[in-house]
């Protein structure tokens, strides 16, 4: 499991599967894989959350950094629920995300991380890729399970077992996730280092119908408090 922030160019134009939200974690890792020398594939999942914002914003961004290709799945997480983002929940507001005291979210969505991976593991084989880059995130994140090292590096090693290619010793997945022990502050700072445009880019659970950000949800604050202690201004709009 890779965890680097600061590696070299080691893809080598390499073809790379970059699971992409449209947010700001994801949109800098998208930059990471291309600093890293790798063509990214971007994949992105409407999968039945509360809101198609993301997905626009998904779009934006693929647009932007010239992507070899981007594809939106759609899965229907709806069927079940589970999850303030896939059922009628209330979006959690102003909670404290401080330390993650008050336990795993109502916003996590059930095995969401492994259904995704699943996919990108899937797109990975057939294109010959070695390496899936995700945006996952350990210190400022909202306590979500699937988001831990633990579980990226367990998935790694489940992917090997799971591919012809890692069963006839030929090829070995990677999975990239090299945000994974930096602060949102640290991310931010790494983003502007490689010239991402945070603009384009959403992070509200909640959003209204034109896109603005509620300003009060996990995703808002851990975000406003990134770009705050990174001594930057955050160019979304907020509603409050």
């Amino acid at each position: 499991m890779n965890g680097e922030p600061t590696s070299t160019a080691t893809g080598a134009g390499k073809p790379a599967v970059v699971l992409l939200s449209g947010g700001l974690d994801s949109t800098t890792v998208l930059a990471v894989a291309k600093r890293d020398g790798y063509t990214p594939y971007a994949m992105t999942f409407r999968y039945g959350q509360r809101h198609s914002v993301e997905i626009e914003a998904a779009r934006r961004v693929a647009e932007t950094q010239g992507v070899a290709r981007h594809v939106v799945v759609d899965i229907d997480l709806r069927q079940w629920g589970g999850s303030a983002l896939t059922g009628d929940l209330d979006v959690p507001k102003d909670r404290d995300v401080s330390d993650g005291a008050d336990g795993i979210p109502v916003t996590y969505v059930p095995a969401r991380n492994t259904i995704f991976l699943s996919f990108a593991l899937a797109w990975a084989e057939v294109l010959g890729a070695d390496a899936i880059f995700i945006g996952v995130n350990a210190l400022d994140y909202s306590g979500y399970p699937d988001c831990r090292p633990e579980y990226v590096a367990a998935f790694e090693q489940m992917a090997n077992l799971a591919t012809a290619a890692g069963v006839q010793g030929t090829q070995r997945l990677r999975i990239h996730a090299p945000l994974q022990h930096l602060t949102k502050a640290q991310i931010v700072a790494l983003g502007h280092d490689l010239g991402v445009d945070y603009s384009i880019t959403t992070s509200c659970y909640d959003p209204a119908a034109d896109g603005t950000a509620c300003g009060h949800c996990d995703a808002c604050q851990l975000r406003r408090r990134g770009f705050a202690d990174a001594g930057s201004h955050d160019p979304i709009a907020y509603a409050g």
